[in-house]
């Protein structure tokens, strides 16, 4: 039985351990351009000793962005820097990993800290795209315009585009960001997509935008690497997608060629209230679509404690542990788990030469 420290293999790469930093937004690029910060704040983690390091929704268009602070890959002049923070992390032991992302109706939004509403026209907003003309919801009012076949193709290129830059900026694994409210997520949820076109209604064609845009990547991923896809496995709202659909999508995303599930849900509406927040609290969603789907699994949603994460991975509920808050907390959270589970060599090893025999 496989445990937390022993490395993880998937197509041609190998992670050092089963840990890796989940992707978070840090709202601090300017026209998607990476920076300082994006390189300090994900190479922090790698030089910490997590296994695999995923850069925050990296957005495959300008409007595809949450906020005007958003990191993007839908132009060459993003390749560089990206390719500058790939090139630390490797050096610092860890796999370098990309998010790729279309936020949909949940994009012109203004930064957290500058009250995350949707952004006027006059404040630097943006005409926002999704499967039907429905707002999020909240303060995120703006009402997104529905999308035609040809808003749907252009997406779907965009993302073919962003997968390629992404292998020319270094990257080694790629996820489509298929969940959270955001475009992807709102064509397979019922929720928000009312269409009576070939994009909705029945799961098949809610899911086919999902499934297309797969198809479009892989034909340009390379065959070595990992292509993974998070999903919002279940909506916590009555009427809206569930675990089962997940199950049903895994197995066609596996048929597509995606070669790992990344397991969160929710956050398709602006009522949390029914959210059973708590220690891995979407540790089973992990579990059922590893074990009906028959795909490997990365588990989220506050794990924080070494033995916590070990158990996951020692019982079979997840190939790989996904943490975010806890790596903000502790970017050493990965030696620390070392030396709390008394694995010392892996420990030792986490930790760049730079720092050894001193802590």
């Amino acid at each position: 039985m496989p445990q937390l420290f022993d490395p993880y293999q998937l197509k041609d790469i190998t992670l050092r351990n089963r840990i890796g930093v989940s992707p978070m937004c840090q709202y601090s690029a300017e026209d998607g351009v990476p920076n300082d910060w994006h390189l300090v704040n994900l190479g922090s983690r790698a030089v910490g000793g997590a296994g695999l390091v995923i850069a925050e929704a990296t957005a495959v268009e300008a409007r595809g962005r949450i906020s005007p602070g958003d990191l993007g890959i839908w132009a060459d002049k993003h390749i560089e820097p990206h390719y500058r923070m790939t090139k630390f992390i490797k050096e610092h032991g860890a796999v370098p990993a990309i998010q790729i992302a279309h936020a949909g109706r949940k994009g012109s939004a203004a930064r957290p800290w500058e009250g995350d509403n949707s952004l006027k026209d006059e404040e630097g907003g943006w005409e926002t795209v999704a499967p039907s003309a429905i707002a999020f919801g909240g303060e995120l009012w703006r009402v997104p315009k529905e999308m035609t076949h040809q808003d749907i193709q252009e997406v779907q290129t965009a993302f073919r585009s962003a997968a390629l830059r992404a292998l020319e900026a270094g990257y080694e694994w790629l996820e489509l960001h298929f969940a959270h409210g955001y475009l992807a997520h709102s064509f397979y949820s019922p929720l928000s997509n009312k269409r009576t076109d070939e994009y909705g209604g029945s799961f098949e064609n809610r899911i086919r935008f999902v499934v297309e845009t797969t198809r479009a990547v892989r034909e340009v991923w390379s065959d070595r690497l990992p292509l993974t896809a998070r999903l919002s496995c279940y909506d916590w709202v009555e009427g809206g997608w569930t675990i089962d659909d997940s199950v049903e999508l895994s197995k066609k995303l596996k048929a597509e060629g995606v070669d790992l599930i990344d397991c969160s849900s929710g956050f398709n509406s602006s009522d949390y209230k029914n959210y059973p927040f708590g220690a891995g609290w979407q540790v089973p969603f992990a579990e059922k679509i590893r074990k009906e789907a028959q795909i490997a699994t990365a588990a989220v949603g506050s794990i924080t404690q070494a033995m916590q994460a070990d158990e996951i991975i020692r019982n079979g509920r997840a190939d790989i542990v996904l943490l975010a808050r806890e790596m903000l907390r502790d970017p050493y959270w990965s030696y620390h788990a070392a030396l709390e589970l008394q694995t010392k060599d892996a420990a030792k090893e986490l930790l760049p030469v730079q720092y050894g025999g001193r802590v």
